[in-house]
């Protein structure tokens, strides 16, 4: 079939949560940092978005399996809250927040300490910018033009629903993204805490077509 997106389907979310880990390394593989929870980081930037907004998710499929996906929420206030009411009390019930000097934490206790301490930040000017996305890929699929177009499917999703504008996070340390981002029209709004967050308004859901070698780890 070759490499293309899709809508995602239910039997889809194991492997979503396998790509969330293997670009879970500030879009370099996690899976060496997150052995003893394998999870830990798709709870918080997949699982939610899989449950409470499939309508926007999609999916990166080649002829192995899975090998991406792109994520969004309308309204990230409104997304927050879901998660605060419905997601976050299970893990909080699951997983306790790891105590001890957090200089000593390992990735999966800092991690797992987001759980009880969740980042809910949203840039301003939040009226123009209230969606949100992000996007992740293994190593096979990008640079093959598949990461441009998922983000172009989604912004045209979210602009029919009524939306001005859409902002993302990502990693200070992931420059590669940070450059696949602005030659997509993004502009950057506010560094916060160790991330970039960039926006980009939806009068024009069209982007120009360019490489998506960058794409990794943005959330």
């Amino acid at each position: 079939m070759g490499l293309h997106f899709r809508d995602y389907r239910p039997e889809d979310r194991d492997a979503a949560y396998y790509v969330c880990l293997k670009t879970g390394d500030h879009g370099g593989d996690g899976e060496p940092l997150f052995q003893e929870d394998p999870d830990a980081l798709a709870r918080i930037y997949v699982g939610p978005y899989l449950e409470f907004c499939p309508e926007l998710a999609l999916v990166a499929e080649d002829d192995q399996g899975v090998c991406g996906y792109a994520l969004a929420a309308l309204d990230s206030r409104t997304f927050f809250d879901r998660y605060e009411r419905e997601w976050r009390p299970e893990l909080v019930r699951q997983f306790p927040d790891p105590s001890g000097d957090p200089a000593t934490w390992t990735p999966v206790q800092e991690t797992h300490h987001l759980y009880h301490e969740p980042d809910y930040f949203c840039p301003e000017p939040y009226d123009q910018y209230p969606s949100h996305l992000h996007i992740d890929f293994l190593e096979r699929a990008r640079g093959r033009g598949l990461g441009r177009r998922m983000i172009e499917e989604l912004l045209k999703r979210l602009h029919a629903m009524g939306s001005p504008g859409v902002h993302l996070g990502m990693s200070e340390r992931n420059e590669r993204a940070y450059g696949f981002y602005r030659a997509l029209g993004f502009e950057e709004l506010i560094r916060h805490e160790g991330a970039i967050y960039l926006g980009r308004k939806l009068q024009d859901t069209d982007p120009a077509g360019h490489d998506d070698s960058a794409t990794g780890q943005s959330a």
